[in-house]
Formats: structure tokens, sequence, C-alpha cells
């Protein structure tokens, strides 16, 4: 049975991360985890009577989780019916990102799925992201952030973006194989160059074993100039080829790491209307994991 992670702060946002959680894995055996977390920051807003001791504040504060997960979990219920799925919530006093990681580990999450808000004040709203934190804190399992206001498709055209520049293993690449088995997908990967060259020796050869690793899947290669950057190249090549879902990977020198570091490239993860599928690059200890459990992301 899949395990998916949905952290939420009881947001149209988040509910909208919920829904679309909900369809993608309406055929599959799932348990879904509500999360929220309250920390005494959010206890001494300015919302709330700062004249109270901690402990009655946080009392406080833990019964608004609480009840906000009821909430959630009563609205899921009223609309949503499907015997192959299980809620369970989990209301902690804790940092979000590290709740997130702890319960990564103790329930071994295959997925974590949250929603992304967009802002025109793009550099505070970026830096300042749990979405961000998340994908970057985050290294047992592939995040998935779904813009807001983005309304479930099923995700019959995926596209994966390289620069063939790594050697990718097959249980690094498992989630996008998959989700593209699952739905019928076309695959199509995308690779954005500064300047238009022939591909090195090492970048055929990753290529090669990327295409042997998506064997039956159909899959199709794009080679795109650089617009003016690499955010905004991929944006628009997913707004062309009517891109359901834009898989990455992430690691030292990855298009996502510099999607999320560089400031003229920080659009994509926040301003696109297409879900970001981010993959962790794989350690020795999460590989032996792995095997270990004999988990897959669809099953």
């Amino acid at each position: 049975m899949k395990r998916v992670l949905i952290p939420t702060d009881f947001s149209d946002n988040a509910w909208n991360a919920v829904q679309y959680a909900l369809a993608l894995f309406k055929e599959e055996a799932c348990t879904f985890y509500l999360l929220n977390t309250y920390t005494p920051a959010i206890a001494h807003s300015r919302f709330m009577a700062t004249s109270f001791e901690d402990g009655v504040l946080t009392n406080a504060a833990h019964e608004c989780s609480k009840n906000g997960l009821a909430k959630v979990l009563k609205r899921i219920t009223d609309t949503h019916v499907n015997n192959k799925h299980k809620f369970e919530t989990i209301s902690s006093f804790s940092l979000l990102i590290d709740e997130v990681l702890e319960t990564v580990s103790e329930h071994n999450i295959d997925l974590v799925l949250l929603g992304t808000k967009g802002a025109s004040g793009l550099e505070e709203v970026f830096m300042g992201s749990n979405t961000v934190r998340i994908i970057k804190a985050v290294k047992d399992c592939p995040v998935l952030a779904i813009p807001q206001n983005f309304d479930y498709i099923k995700p019959t055209e995926i596209a994966f973006a390289t620069d063939f520049n790594r050697f990718y293993t097959i249980s690094e690449l498992k989630p996008v194989i998959d989700l593209a088995k699952s739905f019928d997908a076309v695959v199509r990967i995308v690779h954005v160059q500064y300047e238009l060259k022939a591909l090195t020796e090492l970048q055929q050869f990753n290529l090669s074993m990327l295409r042997k690793y998506l064997g039956d899947v159909e899959h199709y290669v794009h080679t795109v100039s650089e617009l003016n950057s690499v955010s905004k190249t991929l944006e628009k090549f997913a707004e062309e080829l009517d891109i359901h879902l834009l898989a990455m990977l992430q690691y030292q020198h990855s298009y996502m790491e510099r999607l999320t570091r560089e400031p003229v490239v920080k659009r994509i993860a926040f301003h696109t209307n297409t879900p970001l599928l981010v993959i962790p690059e794989l350690s020795l200890r999460t590989s032996v994991k792995k095997k270990t459990q004999e988990t897959s992301f669809s099953n």
C-alpha cells in the first residue's frame, strides 16, 4: 500500500493538493497522512491573546490544529468515497520541516504531496516558502508540488528535464516510469542547452541508459535552446506541449538546484501551471532501505 504524506495549513491551496492526491491515486490502495504542525510562534501571533501563559497558548494552538484536521477529514469523507483509501491525521507541536522528515522516516512515506502558492513578491515568497524547504530537505522519497488553483488532469504527458551530465539509476527513475505506466503516459525528455551543440560521449551514454530504463514506455527526446533562464524555457516547453507533470532529479548542479538557488530562475516552482515532481538523489542508505522494504512508487 502506498503511503502519501500531505502537509496542510487548512488553506484553499492545501485543500486543492488533497483533491489532486485523491484523484491521482484513485485506483491505488493508499494511506494518506494529513499533517499539521503548530509552534509557539503561531500561538503568539497577533491573532491570539499574548497575556496567556505559554502552556495555555500551546494548548489552544493544539486544539486549533486538531480541529482543523478533523474538518479536513470530514470534508474528504463527505465528498470522497473510495474503499482503497485510508486516512490518518497528525497534529504536531514541531517545526514543519522537522516533522515532515520524522514522519517520512517513521511511516516509510512513498511520496510527499503539497500545494505551492503563487504571489507577486517572488523574492520574499520563494525564499520563505515551506515548499522549497521541503524539496531541499526530503531525501528519502519524491516530493510532488501542486500549483495553486491547478485542476487535476490525468498525467498522460510527462516531461523529464535533464542535461545528461549525470548517470541516473533505475531506482531514481522509478517514480517517473511508474507514473508513465500507470497512466499510459508519454515521457518527453527535455534537454535545455545554453547553446546548441552535440552531446559529449558521456552525455550520449547517459541518454542511452535513460532510454534503456524507460524501455517500452513511449518517450521522445527534445533539445531546446535556453531562453533567458532555465525556468522560463521549461515553462514555455510545458505550455507548448501541454505537459501535465514536470519531473526533475535533485542533485548537485542539477536543474532543480539551479531553480532553487539562482534569483533569475525562481519562478518555475511557484509560477508554472504544471505540477512539479522532484526526485531526490538516492544515497546508499536510502537505496538499501528501499531494496529491503521492496516498496515502489506505484504499488
